[in-house]
């Protein structure tokens, strides 16, 4: 990532960065030595970033066993401490390999509200970028706006684009799509689902079925389950995730409206406390504003 976008992404992660740095600034001019009240301190600041409780107390487990190997005691080298931290924290769930010339097919999940259909079209976007053809599926049937929304974006984007009526059935919209990609030798091939609410059982056996359905006819594609999560609805996140996990499998999450929250924490607590890996921030509005996860570069947006 170039300076400019490392720049972008510390924009986004602004009213994050408010919020965790400077208490964390002030903590450190206050106490100068580390102590049992300095952590206690930074323990608070973390969890109100929306780090979440279990996080914190690895991140913090993590520095006290840092600073004792190190002999320190001055918390002034506690923001390095965090950055080294973090990064390696961030590291521990690497995402699936997608820099590949086979063809993809990219199974996009998230309850109603998060951006799934515009992080779809930054999705597009993205790969078009790289020269690849691109096709959309409209897999969410219960909505008949989810399909003129989606329909909308492929015109916009100029890729393909296959869909029933509202009301069909999600599988065979499934199948009718990954037919039509593999027909047409389609670099990548994106479905939308339902914004299915993560506590409706019978909507999570729906989307159960239509993976089964995109997975037994892939043909040469890699399959990639990615969830797209709102940064703002901050510890709630780390919920969906898990319920979806549970169904599918996911791959990788699509953290959308980073730009918008003060709750950035929440990426840590995603991989630290359920494995997976973050592989796409939504860092705007445009369709160029969405940037492939780096956990240095995060670490580096974040703490400075």
């Amino acid at each position: 990532m170039t300076e400019s976008l490392v720049a972008r992404l510390k924009a986004s992660l602004n009213k994050t960065r408010r919020k965790l740095l400077a208490p964390l600034e002030e903590a450190v001019q206050f106490h100068k030595k580390l102590s049992p009240e300095f952590y206690e301190e930074l323990e608070e600041i973390l969890v109100t970033a929306d780090v979440g409780m279990k996080t914190t107390t690895l991140l913090l487990e993590k520095l006290k066993a840092k600073v004792k190997a190190e002999r320190v005691d001055d918390t002034e080298a506690v923001r390095d401490y965090l950055h080294t931290i973090i990064t390696e924290l961030l590291s521990e769930a690497p995402p699936p390999v997608l820099e590949t010339d086979a063809p993809l097919a990219f199974l996009v999940v998230g309850v109603n509200g998060v951006g799934k259909t515009t992080s779809i079209a930054k999705l597009t976007a993205y790969y078009q970028k790289q020269g690849r053809s691109c096709l959309l599926v409209a897999g969410d049937t219960f909505r008949a706006a989810a399909i003129d929304q989606l329909a909308i974006w492929a015109e916009r984007t100029g890729a393909d684009f296959v869909s029933h009526q509202a009301g069909a059935d999600p599988g065979a919209v499934a199948f009718d799509g990954i037919s039509a990609a593999n027909a047409r030798r389609t670099d990548v091939a994106i479905f939308d689902t339902a914004g299915r609410l993560h506590t409706k059982v019978n909507l999570m056996s729906e989307l159960q079925k239509v993976h089964r359905v995109v997975r037994q006819n892939l043909g040469p594609r890699k399959l990639v389950n990615l969830l797209v999560l709102d940064a703002t609805t901050g510890q709630n996140a780390l919920e969906q995730a898990r319920v979806f996990h549970e169904a599918i499998g996911i791959d990788g999450i699509i953290l959308s409206k980073l730009d918008g929250t003060a709750k950035g924490g929440i990426v840590l607590a995603i991989v630290a406390e359920l494995g997976l890996p973050i592989v796409w921030l939504g860092i705007g509005e445009q369709l160029d504003d969405l940037r492939r996860f780096d956990a240095a570069e995060f670490a580096t947006a974040l703490l400075g």
